[in-house]
């Protein structure tokens, strides 16, 4: 099955050929580690692993790598206000962004480069775009000429004069033209430096990824990817570099970019003071829940995060989950798993999810409908097929504890509400009505309900909301 992906750098869909079918090289711009993230810098992260797992069913090698911005000035910022090296601000938080992302369903990347373990590469593609006329030393800095590259502008299709004009430009006496970036920039004695031909400094930030690109997946890679507000600057001036370090070579044969997060449809940014940390957000909610809304837009659209969307979302999957729990006779090797060929060619098509996710709500009808113990098997293994290719219903050998969990997913006091519930069945069966509704009140308290089904009672946690 052919996959369709939108280039932004063409700007339409393309079907990918990745150079080598035998090794194919996705590279994902990683956080900057100063801060816990926002649900927003998830959304790359989550929606990469999908195509990841995609490319994984097509390809028999595929290199995924996601880098961590180690060295920069707000990690700098943080590191002095708290009186720390950049390596205790740096440490803590690059090991948060992988609990977080793992609590998510992202897999690790195949490779995860640092920026401080890549400044001989820096300075090296440094001295390469200098002696081939694409960057200059000034002032102990080293910039690189946006004059040098006629090509500069492609990827974000606006002139320079515009890109100029856009964005916040620095300006400097030692810049040769206004729209010039920084490669390599001096260090006073009070912030980390390396040693270079250009004096005691550290890296710029295009450089970096640069630089461990090259390192690990070659001088052309097959996508390169990241969030849409990274394609001006730090996208459009990576191409420049490394494009004009490799004697002109195609820097990457696919762009990809997701679209923003809105919060309540306006814009998600600190100076709105709408900011959700995402290390946060999953102490109030199942990482799963979390998952789900950030797949549920199509990749290249902004999303929506709003109360509404929330609840819609948990409603969606108490359903799927509620029809997983009416199959827990219908036992399905893992092995046996299908994934639907309608289902995958929605992902195909540039990841419209969407069109995926109603499809898997079709699976859940067909599990639904299902008679013979034949139909019941072969509908459950298309919908953990499906599903699980998503990274949900994870939960599939158990779907009682997806409604046993409470907002932020834990599973805490079950003991205390089986008690409860069982207790609340015997004076229901001993018809002490008035026991037993009254322990259906003290459930109701515990944001509990109950439902009598033919199995016997099953109890979920509901919101405050749902009770209402």
């Amino acid at each position: 099955m052919k996959l369709k992906l939108h280039n932004s750098l063409t700007r339409r869909i393309e079907e990918f050929t990745p150079q080598n079918p035998e090794r194919v090289t996705m590279y994902l711009c990683g956080p900057t580690v100063y801060n816990y993230v926002h649900i927003g810098n998830a959304r790359p992260a989550v929606v990469f692993d999908l195509l990841a797992r995609l490319l994984r069913r097509q390809y028999p090698q595929v290199v995924y790598a996601r880098n961590i911005t180690d060295v920069d000035d707000k990690i700098n910022i943080a590191a002095t206000e708290q009186g720390v090296p950049i390596g205790t601000i740096t440490a803590k938080f690059a090991q948060a962004y992988r609990e977080d992302m793992a609590a998510l369903g992202v897999a690790p990347p195949d490779i995860e480069p640092h920026a401080t373990e890549h400044i001989p590469q820096m300075i090296a593609m440094c001295e390469r775009l200098i002696a081939d006329g694409h960057a200059y030393a000034a002032e102990n800095h080293v910039l690189f000429s946006v004059d040098s590259y006629p090509a500069y502008g492609q990827l974000s299709g606006r002139s320079t004069e515009d890109m100029i004009a856009g964005a916040r430009v620095e300006v400097a006496p030692y810049k040769k033209s206004p729209g010039d970036f920084v490669l390599w920039k001096p260090s006073t004695l009070d912030l980390p430096g390396w040693d270079s031909p250009w004096g005691r400094g550290r890296p710029g930030w295009h450089i970096e990824c640069s630089a461990m690109c090259e390192a690990h997946l070659g001088d052309t890679i097959d996508i390169h990817a990241g969030g849409i507000d990274l394609q001006f600057p730090h996208h459009e001036n990576e191409i420049a570099q490394s494009t004009c370090a490799h004697g002109g070579k195609i820097f990457a044969k696919y762009w990809l970019h997701n679209g923003m997060l809105n919060m309540d449809g306006r814009k998600m940014s600190k100076s709105l003071g709408n900011v959700l940390q995402l290390h946060e957000l999953l102490k109030l909610h199942p990482p799963e829940l979390l998952r789900f809304l950030l797949l549920r837009a199509q990749y290249r659209q902004p999303a929506d995060w709003s109360e509404s969307a929330l609840k819609q979302a948990r409603a969606t999957l108490d359903g799927w989950y509620g029809a997983l729990r009416d199959l827990l006779d219908v036992p399905v090797d893992p092995r046996d798993e299908v994934v639907p060929t309608d289902f995958e060619a929605a992902l195909c098509d540039d990841l419209n999810t969407p069109e995926a996710f109603a499809i898997l709500s079709r699976l859940v009808d067909d599990t639904r409908k299902a008679a013979t113990p034949e139909q019941r098997t072969s509908a459950k293994a298309k919908l953990l097929g499906a599903a699980h290719l998503l990274g949900l219903l994870t939960l599939h050998l158990d779907p009682q504890a997806w409604f046993q969990q409470n907002a932020a997913g834990d599973e805490s006091d079950v003991a205390q509400i089986e008690q409860l519930v069982a207790a609340r069945q015997s004076a229901k069966q001993a018809k002490d009505f008035a026991l037993a509704d009254s322990l259906r009140a003290q459930l109701l308290a515990l944001g509990v309900v109950v439902e009598d089904s033919a199995q016997g009672p099953r109890w979920k946690r509901v919101s405050i909301d749902e009770l209402a």
